[in-house]
């Protein structure tokens, strides 16, 4: 009976093993994924200590600096509609975080918003920025944010598109492939098992307007995410215990604060925006109907204008180098 047992067992795994090779879905190449999303005016910079990140700096360098910080499983590519609609007035500065787009893993395997606002200070010392606005969508909004309390010293202004902080954000429903990288078995077979229609699920949910969830976008976000490394990345970054804003957190940042955000966002629910309000002295609220988690891309026009008109009449330009 034992030795049954025993060769049950062993059938058991060769044919678990077999379904995992079958179903498995390979990396992506990277040379091939360098050469269709990194061209010009992509660049690779080395940040030391391992790390190299897929970056974009456009723009006047004699201009205002806008630095974009994407959001989870998001790339530099988001923020394209704002890159083309306020760069000809701003230094446009956007990067693909560790663990993410064609950057890849970190070194250090440290995912934390402590560790990714780390990453922009590194960037901008790296680029010779002294001061600049600084915005981030969802987790990037989150990142922003902590940065504003690391390093106050370098904002000018700070832009929050439903981002990331409240502790219990309410009723949402995160999608597919986030709720799967929260599972303890199944994450670690979404390492391996990676299907399009994982993507192709969980992207419309992004959006008020599904027409926005277009094959390319699906197949972008798909291809990066089996970029070697940012699968794992992304199992390692859900384990990660979030550091949430508190109101004695808040309340510390003085940077100017745009928040803008989708009524119809249900990653994020539009009542984090109202908390985040609430708690952020002096901030200007903005919210967009019929819209989704993304308004920088359903809401192109609209949001790079909100964007610009903060900027000139809320933030204080640089004094002049003596």
């Amino acid at each position: 009976m034992r030795k049954f047992f025993g060769w049950l067992a062993l059938i058991l795994m060769v044919a678990i093993g077999g379904a995992l090779l079958y179903f498995r879905t390979p990396d992506t190449d990277p040379a091939a994924m360098r050469a269709k999303y990194g061209a010009a005016p992509s660049q690779f910079v080395d940040l030391g200590g391992g790390l190299t990140v897929h970056l974009r700096d456009t723009g006047s360098r004699s201009a205002p600096v806008l630095m974009l910080i994407h959001g989870s499983n998001a790339s530099l590519h988001t923020w394209e509609p704002w890159a083309a609609r306020l760069g000809q007035r701003y230094r446009i500065i956007r990067f693909d975080l560790p663990g993410h787009g064609l950057t890849g893993p970190s070194p250090s395997r440290d995912y934390s918003s402590a560790a990714f606002a780390d990453v922009i200070e590194k960037v901008r010392a790296k680029l010779g920025v002294d001061h600049m606005i600084l915005a981030g969508n969802s987790m990037g909004g989150g990142v922003a944010w902590h940065y504003a309390l690391m390093y106050p010293e370098h904002l000018r202004g700070l832009i929050l598109v439903d981002a990331s902080g409240q502790p219990e954000p309410g009723n949402h429903s995160a999608p597919l492939a986030f709720r799967i990288a929260r599972m303890p078995v199944l994450r670690n077979l979404a390492a391996m098992i990676t299907p399009r229609s994982l993507i192709a699920d969980s992207l419309p949910t992004a959006f008020s307007d599904k027409s926005f969830a277009t094959d390319k976008a699906i197949d972008l976000y798909w291809e990066l995410l089996r970029y070697p490394g940012n699968r794992t990345a992304t199992i390692d970054r859900f384990s990660t215990t979030p550091d949430y804003a508190t109101t004695a957190k808040l309340a510390r940042i003085k940077t100017p604060t745009l928040i803008l955000w989708g009524d119809e966002d249900h990653l994020i629910p539009v009542s984090s925006a109202h908390w985040l309000h609430d708690r952020l002295p002096g901030s200007q609220l903005i919210i967009y109907p019929k819209t989704g988690h993304v308004p920088m891309e359903e809401r192109a026009d609209q949001s790079a204008a909100d964007v610009y008109r903060f900027i000139e009449l809320h933030t204080e330009p640089a004094s002049p180098k003596r």
